[in-house]
């Protein structure tokens, strides 16, 4: 095998790792229950935001020297530095960390050893993160390395079976507003505000095999391939086999439920704990990685004013009380949050990756802004902004920014400069 097809295949699969976070997997399957037969609407817009919008980060990071803060700079440098706080607070003690314990209780813990209370369960959970994020051990890493591929052979087979013998019948629920709803579900995995962090990563990993710069580009464009077929393949399968369960008499299930109900119904009794225990310990590795990386990132933008240690058992403490809320409180918690983030980052995506067409650097300024002021309208019930085209959907910060930009063409026509990445 060529060394450029060799790198290719590895780096793809280090971003379909990254992206392959154990707790998302608690989406797909609840979505394609609440869609019944409109589940390929639902593949979609999910796939767009869980896949495609990640990837997307990825390459506009890799425009640049491959970081966040190169790329965010051109709006401002205290805008990168603070929307770069936001998004690990986000996917680190606010959202994705608690979430991943949440998971592992509800579909490890609580199926295994019914009388352990959640509380009890985060405890112990952030006791074994914060042994191997103190101590730095790279063992979590090589569990990591094998864990990966053992459960995608795991889903792939539940995927493979479920297609072939189905576990039920495929129903209409009478859901509404299909793509976008789903579209919006997608921002849950929070993939693609973890993608603009560490993007550094890939971008490190490309120049560490000898290639050059200008390189990073082109070289995860193709390893993006590889993750989007792994990614596309496991979430769209997921979604239909949870579409498979919405001719079942099952009222107020959680997220976690659907998964153990497909699991059990395609594996029996012991699909439960096969895919708890291994969903369980997928988890574990990717809250030691996001402990990791957020106690680094505090304690390198405080100075070392914040100590790596202090972070660790801070971001520990708080992911113990909104842990112990469950997965479905989080995600309602998560909702008004992602909304408010997720426009800033695709304005901020897209206006990178076309910064051959968009080279007004005000405008883009003013568009981004513009959809950080929406995205916060939007989730306040009382400004009540249905009269915006595609507010109702979920997207009433689309036409405001679109319009901010084209304005800021208008009334700042000397700052038709091109925006260069590349320093």
């Amino acid at each position: 095998m060529k060394k450029n097809t060799k790198d290719i295949i590895i780096i793809g699969f280090a971003l379909f790792a990254m992206f392959f976070g154990a707790g998302n997997l608690i989406f797909p399957p609840f979505l394609g229950h609440s869609i019944g037969t409109q589940y390929i609407a639902g593949m979609i817009g999910f796939i767009c935001t869980g896949v495609g919008l990640p990837l997307l980060a990825i390459l506009s990071a890799a425009k640049g020297d491959g970081t966040f803060e190169t790329m965010a700079s051109k709006i401002g440098k205290r805008f990168s530095v603070i929307f770069a706080i936001i998004l690990f607070i986000a996917i680190g003690p606010m959202l994705a960390i608690p979430r991943t314990a949440a998971t592992t209780y509800e579909l490890t813990i609580s199926p295994l050893f019914p009388s352990i209370t959640p509380l009890i369960s985060m405890i112990i959970y952030f006791i074994i993160n914060l042994a191997f994020v103190l101590k730095r051990s790279s063992i979590i890493d090589t569990i990591g390395k094998y864990l990966t591929p053992l459960l995608i052979l795991i889903l792939t087979f539940i995927i493979v079976k479920g297609l072939i013998m189905p576990i039920g019948d495929i129903i209409s629920t009478n859901a509404t507003s299909v793509l976008s709803s789903s579209f919006i579900e997608g921002y849950q995995t929070m993939d693609a505000l973890a993608g603009l962090l560490f993007a550094t990563v890939i971008s490190s990993a490309v120049l560490e095999k000898g290639y050059s710069k200008e390189e990073i580009l082109p070289m995860t464009i193709k390893s993006s391939l590889v993750a989007i077929t792994g990614l596309a393949f496991i979430y769209g399968g997921l979604v239909i086999l949870g579409a498979q369960t919405s001719s079942m008499n099952i009222s107020d299930i959680s997220k976690t439920g659907i998964l153990l109900l497909v699991s059990k119904s395609i594996l029996g009794n012991i699909g439960t704990t096969i895919i708890g225990v291994a969903i369980g310990l997928a988890c574990l590795t990717t809250s030691i990685g996001l402990l990791t990386a957020g106690s680094g990132f505090f304690e390198k933008i405080s100075n070392g004013k914040l100590s790596y240690k202090f972070n660790a058992i801070v971001i520990s403490l708080i992911s113990i009380v909104i842990g112990s809320l469950g997965v479905d409180k989080i995600v309602v918690l998560s909702g008004p949050i992602l909304n408010v983030l997720y426009p800033v980052a695709i304005t901020l995506i897209i206006t990178t990756l076309a910064n051959k067409y968009i080279v007004n650097i005000k405008a883009v300024r003013l568009g981004v802004y513009t959809s950080l002021v929406f995205g916060i309208a939007q989730i306040i019930p009382s400004l009540n902004l249905n009269f915006i085209p595609l507010a109702k959907l979920g997207f009433a910060w689309l036409i405001p920014t679109i319009l901010a930009i084209l304005i800021g063409y208008i009334i700042f026509p000397n700052s038709r400069q091109k925006v260069e990445i590349f320093s």
